[in-house]
């Protein structure tokens, strides 16, 4: 049970990618670090974020949630989408930060709602719960932030 729970742990944090990556896109640039500043370039994720690889994050899953061989094949090409959209939208430089926020939640909850098509009841619930412990944990980051950040 304990390796389960750090399983379920590790994948939430692995899951997360894509939304803090969006959150830190839609923070104020005021906010950011100086080595994250905008330099007139759309951020391509090189800094900040590192892109999950679909195909990692299928194995993953499969492992985690004790997925068959034929629902990691079906899951594959929708985290292969997650990604594409993700890249695209990071890569979007009209886009105003809240709307790439709203625009990314969007793409995830289409994604996350495909993914659990694919799983049986309780895969689901097991996903949704490692999705509760990645909310949980950014949410606790979140907090922490602004005391870590220096006074501007």
């Amino acid at each position: 049970m304990t390796n389960s729970r750090k399983a379920t742990f590790i994948l939430a944090a692995l899951l997360s990618t894509g939304a803090v990556f969006a959150q830190a896109q839609a923070a104020p640039a005021d906010q950011q670090p100086a080595s994250q500043q905008p330099t007139g370039q759309a951020p391509a994720g090189g800094d900040m974020h590192r892109d999950a690889d679909p195909t990692k994050e299928a194995r993953r899953l499969g492992k985690e949630l004790s997925l068959s061989k034929t629902q990691v094949t079906q899951i594959l090409p929708i985290l292969q989408d997650r990604a594409t959209q993700m890249q695209a939208l990071r890569t979007d430089s009209s886009v105003a930060p809240a709307d790439r926020r709203t625009k990314a939640k969007g793409i995830m909850d289409d994604s996350n709602a495909k993914l659990e098509a694919v799983m049986t009841d309780q895969q689901k619930q097991q996903y949704e719960e490692m999705l509760a412990a990645r909310r949980a944990k950014r949410q606790q980051q979140n907090q922490q932030q602004p005391a870590q950040q220096p006074g501007a």
